[in-house]
C-alpha cells in the first residue's frame, strides 16, 4: 500500500521492545501527504453535515487535522499538552504504552451539543484518544468519529476505542509487524 510503506519503523524507540512507526517520512514525501489527507477527504466530504468542527491532538493531529478542516471547510480545534493553551482550559491525564501524560482543551473550544471529528496519527493503546474523547464531552461535545493514519491492532486500542462505542476510521495499519 502507497502510505503504508512511507511510514519508517524505528525499534526500540521510544523503549525496548517498542516498533515506532514513524509518519514524518510519510508526511514529508508531498505524494504520501497528498495520498493522507485526499483519503481523509473522500471519507468526510460528503458528511460534512455530520460534525461541525475537527479537533486534532498534539502534535502530528495538528498537521492532519488543520489540513483536513481547511479541505471539509471546518474549524479546527486543538488539543495540546499541559502547560502550552494560555486561555481557560480543561485538563485530562492518560496513560500511554510507555508511561503516562497529560493534555488539555481550552474551556470554550467546544460548544455543547457540537460533534467533533477527532483525528490522530496514530492508533496504539488508545489512551490519548479516550483521553482527548473525554475532554470533548467534559465541555458537552460529542465525538462524530476518531481518524487516523495508522492502526496498530495488536497493542489493542481500537477493541478499547469500540468497546465504548466510538466509530473509528484508518488508513492503514501495522498488525502484528
Amino acid at each position: 500500500m502507497p502510505i503504508k510503506s512511507r511510514i519508517r519503523t524505528i525499534p526500540d524507540y521510544p523503549k525496548k521492545g517498542i516498533m515506532f512507526r514513524d509518519i514524518t517520512t510519510l508526511i514529508k514525501d508531498a505524494v504520501g501527504l497528498r495520498l493522507v489527507i485526499d483519503g481523509l477527504t473522500q471519507r468526510y466530504i460528503g458528511r460534512t453535515n455530520e460534525f461541525d468542527v475537527v479537533v486534532g491532538i498534539e502534535s502530528r493531529g495538528f498537521i492532519l487535522g488543520g489540513a483536513l478542516a481547511y479541505t471539509l471547510g471546518k474549524g479546527f480545534v486543538p488539543i495540546r499538552k499541559k502547560g502550552k493553551l494560555p486561555g481557560e482550559k480543561v485538563s485530562q491525564e492518560y496513560q500511554l504504552e510507555y508511561g503516562s501524560d497529560s493534555i488539555e482543551i481550552h474551556s470554550d473550544a467546544i460548544v455543547k451539543g457540537q460533534k467533533a471529528l477527532l483525528i490522530d496519527d496514530l492508533l496504539a493503546t488508545g489512551g490519548t484518544a479516550l483521553c482527548a474523547a473525554a475532554l470533548i464531552e467534559k465541555l458537552g461535545g460529542e465525538v462524530f468519529e476518531m481518524a487516523f493514519i495508522v492502526n496498530l491492532p495488536d497493542v489493542g486500542g481500537q477493541e478499547r476505542l469500540k468497546a465504548k462505542n466510538y466509530r473509528l476510521f484508518t488508513l492503514t495499519e501495522f498488525e502484528g509487524d
